[in-house]
C-alpha cells in the first residue's frame, strides 16, 4: 500500500437485537387458597437474541396489607437453574420458574414481578 497512493474504503453494516425474554404462558394467575396455604404455578422463560451466556434474577413486589405492615408472599424457584446458556447453534435453553405465593392474611394483588438480566435487560 505504501507504494500505491489508492485509498480503500471499507462499509460495513449490521443490526443488533436486543435480548428479550418471553414468558409461558404470557401472564399466571394464581388459585385462591386457605391462609397460610401455599399455591404456585411454573411459567416457561424463553429467551431470544442473547450473544452471550446471562443469568436471571427477579425483582419480587413487596406488599402492604391493610393494618400497614409490608410483607413479600411471593417466591420463586428455578429448579434447573438461573442462567441462559447459549448452544451451537445459537438458540438458548428454556428456564422453568415455579412462583409461589402464600400468605397468613388476607389478600389479593394484581401486579407485576421484574425479570432482569445481569446487564440490567
Amino acid at each position: 500500500l505504501k507504494d500505491n497512493p489508492s485509498q480503500y474504503k471499507l462499509t460495513l453494516s449490521g443490526t443488533l437485537k436486543s435480548p428479550k425474554i418471553n414468558f409461558h404462558p404470557p401472564f399466571l394467575m394464581l388459585m385462591p387458597v386457605p391462609l397460610d396455604v401455599e399455591t404456585e404455578g411454573v411459567v416457561t422463560i424463553i429467551p431470544q437474541d442473547f450473544i452471550r451466556q446471562s443469568q436471571i434474577r427477579v425483582k419480587l413486589p413487596e406488599l402492604e396489607l391493610a393494618d400497614g405492615t409490608r410483607t413479600y408472599p411471593f417466591s420463586v424457584q428455578f429448579p434447573e437453574g438461573q442462567d441462559i446458556v447459549l448452544s451451537s447453534d445459537g438458540t438458548s435453553n428454556e428456564l422453568i420458574c415455579r412462583v409461589s405465593f402464600r400468605s397468613s392474611k388476607p389478600m389479593s394483588f394484581l401486579g407485576e414481578m421484574l425479570f432482569i438480566d445481569q446487564e440490567e435487560n
